[in-house]
């Protein structure tokens, strides 16, 4: 499997960076990891370059103020594509992904442009989250769907896994939104490409330390995503006709 990588943005992730950190260097396959920090004051920053200090598989790339998660992830897959990575993988920093999915998110996307960790796909696969928490998500999912047209169970999850040529396919500069939209939005430029996406089942629990970044401002940039995706497709719910 050559050049994987996973790309973890963190702003006050301190307390969760080891246990992440150990759990992706026990992984029966080699993967790289760069941690993307948003100069965060409870020393996050530090913490990784600890790490990245101690084993050449890890990097670090600091950002001098918070500017949201899409922009951090953007700025992640850059400087991954950049350095020739051919896989590419996103995950959360708080311990809600679970690093032993990386191997069968990078097996589907040998064969895929995208391989989608999906919380819903055969069943709910949460834990720990409160019912209304669970019932927002599931919802939100079902609302992308039927405005769309995308088929995905887990539209709004942010475990995944680009193939390089995924990447080369998206013009990341154009890409402004965060949070839930910016998983939308990658996902959406991708489909209606018609570019071969798949879902992976993944367990998600939700994070021990820290506080969720989940706010009011990235639940209403959502809504209004889709129909800013739908209207970008001709508001056809299907992907684009490919040229011959």
């Amino acid at each position: 499997m050559p050049n994987p990588i996973v790309i973890v943005p963190t702003y006050n992730e301190s307390k969760n960076l080891p246990d992440l950190v150990a759990r992706i260097l026990a992984l029966p396959v080699a993967v790289d990891l760069l941690v993307v920090d948003d100069n965060s004051p409870d020393g996050t920053g530090a913490v990784a370059d600890g790490f990245a200090v101690r084993h050449p598989s890890i990097f670090v790339l600091h950002r001098a103020s918070k500017s949201g998660l899409g922009q951090a992830y953007c700025a992640g897959f850059a400087w991954a594509l950049q350095r020739g990575y051919n896989y590419i993988l996103e995950m959360d920093g708080d311990l809600s992904h679970d690093a032993a999915d990386i191997p069968r998110l990078l097996e589907a996307t040998t064969t895929a442009d995208l391989a989608l960790g999906s919380r819903y796909l055969g069943g709910i696969r949460v834990i720990n989250w409160p019912m209304r928490r669970l019932l927002l998500s599931t919802m939100a999912a079902l609302y992308v769907r039927v405005i769309t047209g995308m088929p995905f169970t887990d539209p709004t999850g942010g475990f995944k896994c680009f193939h390089r040529r995924a990447l080369t396919a998206l013009n990341l500069g154009a890409v402004h939104s965060n949070g839930y939209s910016f998983q939308m939005e990658l996902t959406h430029k991708l489909w209606r490409q018609g570019l071969r996406i798949v879902e992976v089942p993944i367990i998600f629990t939700e994070r021990r330390e820290g506080h969720s970044k989940l706010s009011g401002h990235i639940v209403r940039e959502a809504i209004f995503m889709v129909w800013r995706l739908l209207l970008q497709n001709g508001l056809r719910r299907r992907p684009r006709p490919r040229s011959a």
